[in-house]
């Protein structure tokens, strides 16, 4: 029996209610399994996307402000912001948002003290109780045991009775959140569906109009027939209308389907259907392409000039990057007239102004100059150059002159740059500032004097053909791998490096350039413009980039292509882009478009030193590409020296 006098632990006091809620005020935060309370996540410091902590804040050009690897992951999959849907172009128009960083840190270090005195305040009341056991313990008779497992007992109930309301609460929130997320993106679908809904409504009025004025020109055209039938004497008119009209009209009708002055011609559905299969092929990358022309529609939801012009922009990328289906080889022609010489790679390929020659230039220090419309009609394997000029080393570039008919310029890998007459192959000119090799050559449009080199000297050079000397000097950091001027300025400039970017200047203020280019992994071998305000850029990263010179990201990548270590040729017509590639194919890209239009495989032939090789261990690749500007024909070659002039079909 436990002595009377000793002293017996104090009963509890019931809690009133207003007991109970001062005691919950004055209560510790409660800790999740991560270590982050759940007064944290009700906090303006949680990130909407993974609902913890915001690590390394960055904030959008909309204002919402996310965890840096979460936002990053996000524009990864959508270029929307997953608040507000905001479209954000590109995945560097984030922001550091450096005072939201520093009071979370402050946050998390009071949230720190806070847990520590909690759980040293837990640790103070679980010893005080185990040392009150351990002195008291044998003085303790049954009903003092039974009053403490009862409100032992209560607590326990009271635990479990806050963890599920903790546990519905989190489910609560977890539903409303997905429920408010999937609300998003049906309203951002539905968006979308009125948006195309009015599209085809405005495409099936532009049918009708179409078919309506097809119409009206068929019978304005058999009314043309009736009145020259009815001009003849009667004899001859009845004979007329027998024969020559009603084969008039048959003709007609054959030309459409059968249908008295229908609207669609035999070739339609062929062609249609040829069309829609390409459509088929490439339908999500196309999709993706409607919709971003269509974004501003559908993210202000309104109607307009958008709407159109949208739609317009749209029915342009469908039709050129559905148009052709197949490059087709008019003419193969060979740059190595020896056959044991197993170097023949070719470099460069230029058209003149009128498109009437082309010349080849590569590595067996040789310019040759053909007729293309001699070359075309020629029936025999043997086609013969009109002129070949010899250089003192491997020929990197070259370039015509759009002014004077012959005059053609020409970099090789001795730094020098020559002026020649293609026509007779005379060296008017013979530049030799460059003090390692020169990769690049260009004429200047506008100023017909004006050419530039770019060269292993990190120097970019200005010539006039009318003096010895050059005319000024770009300095850069490092390599310069091409050089392209402007093609409706003398002034504008764009050249690659190997500093990986792309660098625009006006050549009337060299200290600094308008715009440097950042995006390629490597070096940039090759910069063309399409027009006076888009650059596309090739690099041995195996990637082309399309720039805007008055923006300074990407505008779209172009990717399918194998470019790691060799120059493989860039050209363009302003809405295709052809490059090579060391597989040895000819890639053709479609500048609203991120994959290939089409792909041409050159033949491996070999030379008779390398019959025996097999395929596996060649290494060709295409190294040299150009337009013919105004036409569907490109002109190719590859590290064989075989040259292919091809027809887009």
């Amino acid at each position: 029996m436990a002595n009377n006098n000793s002293p017996r632990p104090q009963p509890l006091v019931v809690a009133t209610e207003s007991s109970r809620r001062q005691r919950k005020r004055q209560q510790p935060p409660v800790f999740n399994g991560t270590g982050i309370s759940f007064e944290d996540r009700d906090s303006d410091f949680v990130c909407p996307i993974c609902f913890d902590l915001i690590e390394e804040a960055h904030m959008t050009k909309c204002g919402h402000t996310f965890c840096f690897k979460c936002i990053r992951r996000a524009l990864e999959q959508s270029n929307r912001c997953p608040k507000c849907n905001f479209v954000i172009d590109k995945k560097d128009q984030i922001f550091p948002n450096f005072l939201l960083n520093e009071l979370i840190t402050k946050h998390q270090q009071k949230m720190a003290e806070k847990k520590l005195k909690v759980d040293n305040t837990k640790a103070q009341g679980v010893s005080k109780l185990q040392e009150f056991l351990a002195q008291e313990g044998d003085k303790l008779n049954l009903a003092d045991v039974n009053y403490m497992l009862e409100m032992l007992s209560q607590k326990k109930q009271q635990l479990e009775a806050d963890c599920k309301a903790t546990q519905l609460q989190l489910l609560k929130e977890f539903l409303e959140q997905i429920r408010k997320q999937k609300k998003d993106v049906l309203d951002q679908i539905n968006k979308e569906i009125d948006v195309i809904d009015k599209d085809t409504k405005h495409v099936e009025e532009m049918i009708q109009d179409h078919q309506l004025v097809y119409q009206r020109k068929s019978l304005s055209l058999f009314s043309g027939h009736l009145n020259v039938a009815c001009s003849a004497n009667e004899e001859t008119q009845a004979m007329s209308l027998d024969n020559t009209g009603c084969t008039s009209l048959s003709g007609l009708q054959d030309g459409f389907n059968g249908s008295r002055y229908g609207s669609k011609q035999h070739w339609l559905p062929t062609t249609v259907a040829a069309r829609r299969k390409r459509m088929n092929i490439h339908f999500e990358d196309l999709q993706q392409c409607y919709f971003s022309s269509r974004s501003k529609e559908i993210h202000l939801n309104s109607s307009g000039n958008s709407q159109c012009d949208g739609l317009e922009e749209f029915q342009e990328s469908l039709s050129k990057f559905t148009r052709y289906s197949a490059m087709r080889p008019l003419v193969t022609l060979n740059y190595a007239s020896d056959l044991f010489n197993a170097s023949s790679i070719v470099s460069s390929i230029e058209f003149d102004k009128d498109n009437e020659f082309f010349a080849i230039a590569g590595v067996t220090k040789k310019i040759k100059v053909f007729d293309y419309g001699t070359a075309i009609m020629d029936t025999i394997d043997m086609h013969y150059p009109v002129n070949e000029m010899v250089c003192n080393s491997k020929i990197s570039c070259i370039s015509w002159s759009s002014y004077h008919k012959g005059m053609l310029a020409s970099s090789d890998y001795e730094g020098t740059v020559t002026i020649w007459d293609a026509f007779t192959g005379q060296k008017i000119r013979n530049f030799q500032e460059h003090e390692k090799r020169c990769w690049s050559v260009d004429f200047n449009r506008v100023d017909t004097k004006l050419v530039a080199s770019g060269s292993d000297d990190s120097k970019v050079k200005l010539w006039s053909t009318g003096m010895d000397h050059s005319v000024t000097s770009l300095e850069t950091k490092a390599n310069v791998c091409c050089v392209k001027f402007n093609p409706e300025s003398r002034y504008h400039l764009a050249f690659g490096s190997a500093d990986h970017s792309v660098h625009y200047y006006d050549l009337r203020n060299i200290k600094q350039p308008l715009g440097t280019f950042r995006g390629h992994k490597k070096a940039v071998s090759y910069v063309k413009f399409l027009n006076t305000e888009e650059i596309v850029s090739a690099s041995t990263d195996s990637q082309l980039k399309l720039w805007n010179i008055n923006k300074p990201h990407c505008l779209r990548s172009f990717k399918g292509h194998i470019n790691e270590k060799n120059f493989v040729g860039l050209a363009t017509d302003g809405d295709y882009v052809a490059c090579g590639s060391e597989n040895n194919s000819l890639y053709i890209y479609y500048k609203g478009m991120s994959k290939q239009v089409l792909t041409f495989k050159f033949d491996t032939v070999r030379n008779v030193l390398e019959k025996d090789r097999k395929d596996e261990e060649t290494n060709e690749f295409v190294s040299a590409v150009c337009w013919r500007m105004g036409t569907n024909v490109v002109v190719a070659a590859n590290s064989q020296g075989n040259i292919k002039v091809l027809e887009l079909v």
